[in-house]
């Protein structure tokens, strides 16, 4: 467990705000790596407790149930890959070559995914097993990818925003079955087979009116 996340010795140490925010994070970090190892269906509140070292009454202070645990570690996992991403293409400038930022793009979140391996499973994996909440929200975050990824490309019909929504859909696939089955390597051999499909597809105008050499 890193130092940021270990409360320190004494009463009174940290307000009480301050105590929460350190103990939820313990939690949906301990949600994330116990259902690693044991998938959603297997892992028990108990057993997220005795990864944490939380007590079951500060569980349930923050925590309705493993479903609200379970949503707030995948809000994280979201969050973690997002903040990446962004960081990788916050000084790219977008009158360069859309390209270019796709692929700084993709190759920040795909080494997003491996340095967050058990909120990567939680977030591509856990999330299918959690239930109709679950998927409806991981369905709002595709359509999310789908506008980030017109932005960066500079989509602005439908037949381009209509591919895009495919871009995604086809990465969380390709990138599903290798963190399903641990394997890094797989991981890591998507972003060459991506960046060159996309770049092919943008140089056949596949994302619209105003787009590669079509």
């Amino acid at each position: 467990m890193s130092s940021s996340h270990r409360l320190p010795r004494g009463r009174n140490a940290l307000p009480p705000e301050e105590v929460d925010r350190l103990q939820r994070e313990r939690l949906c970090r301990a949600m994330a790596e116990v259902m690693a190892q044991k998938g959603y269906a297997a892992t028990s509140v108990e057993d997220v407790l005795k990864h944490a070292r939380v007590s079951r009454l500060s569980f349930y202070r923050l925590f309705g149930s493993k479903l609200d645990c379970f949503m707030a570690a995948f809000d994280h996992a979201c969050e973690l890959l997002f903040a990446q991403v962004m960081g990788a293409i916050g000084a790219f400038d977008k009158g360069g070559d859309p390209m270019e930022g796709y692929e700084r793009a993709i190759t920040a979140y795909l080494e997003a995914l491996e340095a967050e391996w058990p909120y990567t499973r939680i977030y591509l994996v856990e999330v299918y097993a959690a239930g109709p909440e679950a998927v409806a929200h991981r369905r709002e975050l595709n359509e999310f990818m789908t506008s980030f990824y017109a932005d960066a490309l500079g989509v602005i019909d439908d037949q381009g925003l209509l591919t895009c929504r495919m871009l995604v859909a086809a990465t969380s696939a390709l990138v599903t079955v290798p963190v399903a089955e641990n394997d890094r390597e797989g991981l890591r051999a998507v972003a060459p087979q991506l960046i060159a499909h996309v770049r092919t597809l943008w140089d056949c105008g596949a994302f619209g009116v105003g787009t590669g050499r079509a």
